[in-house]
C-alpha cells in the first residue's frame, strides 16, 4: 500500500494513523497474501471483533445518554439500527472505502455487504488502537452515526410498527413462521422468520414465540429501513 493510497483513505476517514500497519491491517481481507514483518498474514478478522465491540458500547452509551425516558426494548432497536450489517454496509459504500479494500484480485469481494460492514468495524478498533476513545468516538459520530442519531416511530410496539410500515409500502401485513425450537425442555429457545412482500425477511430467537417474533421484527425494521432510503 503507497502513500498516496494511505492519505487518500485518512482523508476520506479524517483521521491520519500513527501505525499505519494498523491502517493496512484494518483493510486487509484474509483473501488477500498479505504479510507482516514476522511473515505472518495478516486481515482484519480480529480488529473487526474487537471494533463489533466498541461500536455497541459507544452507541449505546450515546443512546441512554440523549434518551433517558426510552425503553430497554426502545434501547435496543434504535442500537439495532444502527450496527447492523446493512447500515454498516451503507456506509461504506458512502464513504467508497471498498476502494480500499485489500482482497484476492477478481473476487470482487470489497462489495460483499458482511465484508463492508467488517472493515467499518475494523477501522473502528483501528482508530482505537492508533489513538485513544476520544478519535473512536469523533470517528464513530462523524461518518458511522453522521451526527444523526435517529428515534422517531420507536414508541410502538416492533410488530405494530412493522405492520403499518409493511402496509403503508406494500398493502400486506408481515408473515411470521416457526423455524425451529432449539435447546432442553425446561429452557427453551424459539427461532422464528418474519417475511415482508417475499422481498425482505430475517429470522431471530426468543424464549418464547411472543419474544422471537418482536425481536425478529426489530431486526427487520431496520434492514427495511436501510434498504429503502
Amino acid at each position: 500500500m503507497n502513500k498516496i493510497f494511505i492519505k487518500k483513505i485518512e482523508k476520506i476517514l479524517d483521521y491520519t494513523f500513527n501505525n499505519k500497519n494498523l491502517l493496512i491491517e484494518a483493510l486487509t481481507h484474509k483473501s488477500k497474501n498479505v504479510k507482516d514483518k514476522s511473515k505472518n498474514r495478516i486481515s482484519y478478522e480480529k480488529l473487526e471483533f474487537f471494533g463489533d465491540r466498541i461500536l455497541g458500547f459507544i452507541v449505546s452509551e450515546k443512546i441512554y445518554l440523549d434518551n433517558h425516558s426510552c425503553s430497554e426494548g426502545e434501547f435496543n432497536l434504535i442500537l439495532q439500527k444502527y450496527v447492523n450489517e446493512n447500515y454498516l454496509s451503507k456506509i461504506a459504500l458512502d464513504l467508497k472505502i471498498n476502494n480500499f479494500i485489500l482482497t484476492q484480485e477478481g473476487d470482487e469481494l470489497e462489495l460483499k455487504v458482511s465484508i463492508l460492514a467488517d472493515v467499518i468495524e475494523s477501522l473502528i478498533a483501528g482508530i482505537y488502537l492508533d489513538s485513544d476513545m476520544t478519535e473512536c468516538k469523533k470517528f464513530i459520530y462523524n461518518k458511522v452515526l453522521k451526527n444523526n442519531l435517529k428515534t422517531t416511530n420507536l414508541k410502538k410496539h416492533p410488530k405494530s410498527y412493522l405492520q403499518e410500515y409493511s402496509m403503508k409500502l406494500f398493502k400486506s401485513t408481515p408473515r411470521y413462521s416457526l423455524i425451529k425450537k432449539i435447546g432442553p425442555e425446561h429452557n427453551p429457545n424459539f427461532l422464528v422468520n418474519v417475511n415482508v412482500n417475499e422481498q425482505f425477511q430475517t429470522t431471530a430467537e426468543g424464549k418464547n414465540i411472543q419474544l422471537a417474533e418482536e425481536n425478529a421484527a426489530k431486526k427487520l425494521i431496520s434492514i427495511m429501513d436501510i434498504s429503502i432510503k
